[in-house]
């Protein structure tokens, strides 16, 4: 995303405030140019709940950390506002990618009413860790296309056509992030449309040290949870994908199929 309109002068719009993905957790999962933007920052706010301070090693001697588990949107706007205005490097570091479930928006809008600039860098997000520590492919040929990423409804509600129930209907790869709290209604719900011996995974903070895998019939996704003790930081992963495994893999893409012409491949030459 290009930097905000902003009234104030070339300096400013030269140093935006930058939202940064941190990605899943593993440190060096950051993107190459996240990690250049933490070098250079004065300032920078982390989800501190969420994004562990491991990724902060990417900053310079000097540079000031603030978690903002403890800030409400205004304090937050305000201190990233107040270094910028100092000339000052800001970044606020958001975990995954912070244009999914970040609260960005809002944060842009109370900048944007002050004329500060921002620019966004893109994260890793742990749906993508999930599928690299599974050791699975979200879309494969004739078993699915379709990747849904969403959360239940908790105290921050989801329009009634994007209901758990609603998206599971359509049986496409699902991962469902920030609802464990929720297990019981989520295994029920994924049980109707999936069916209660469907497999799906547990991944507990994906690319972390601490990461933990777990995989279970949807029939005992509550109580595989429960078992485990796990409350918080975990995604769960739905869909026939699943039930392919290396040695029963049976459709194949198009894309490398000796006998499929496109514009890098004459299939005559491959025959």
């Amino acid at each position: 995303m290009e930097p905000s309109p902003s009234t104030d002068s070339n300096v400013s719009a030269a140093n935006p405030i930058i939202f940064c993905g941190a990605g899943p957790g593993d440190p060096d999962l950051i993107t190459v140019k996240g990690q250049q933007a933490l070098a250079a920052a004065d300032l920078v706010v982390y989800a501190g709940s969420l994004v562990p301070e491991a990724l902060l090693k990417w900053t310079r001697p000097g540079c000031r950390h603030l978690s903002s588990a403890d800030l409400h949107l205004d304090e937050m706007v305000a201190t990233m506002a107040d270094a910028h205005t100092a000339g000052k490097k800001v970044v606020r570091l958001h975990t995954g990618d912070p244009s999914l479930y970040g609260a960005i928006f809002e944060q842009m809008a109370k900048l944007s009413e002050r004329g500060i600039p921002y620019t966004v860098i893109p994260g890793v997000t742990a749906a993508f860790a999930a599928a690299a520590a599974l050791g699975i492919e979200y879309t494969l040929p004739e078993i699915s296309q379709t990747l849904i990423l969403t959360r239940m409804a908790g105290r921050t509600p989801v329009p009634e056509a994007e209901t758990l129930a609603a998206l599971a209907a359509h049986q496409a790869t699902m991962a469902i992030y920030l609802s464990i709290s929720m297990i019981d209604e989520m295994a029920r719900t994924l049980g109707d449309a999936y069916g209660t011996e469907a497999v799906c995974a547990i991944v507990y903070r994906a690319s972390q040290p601490d990461q933990k895998i777990l995989w279970t019939p949807i029939g005992r996704l509550a109580e595989t949870v429960r078992e485990a003790g796990i409350k918080r930081t975990a995604l769960v992963v739905v869909g026939r994908v699943l039930d392919v495994s290396l040695e029963t893999l049976e459709h194949h893409s198009k894309l490398y199929d000796r006998h499929f012409a496109h514009g890098y491949r004459d299939a005559e030459k491959r025959q």
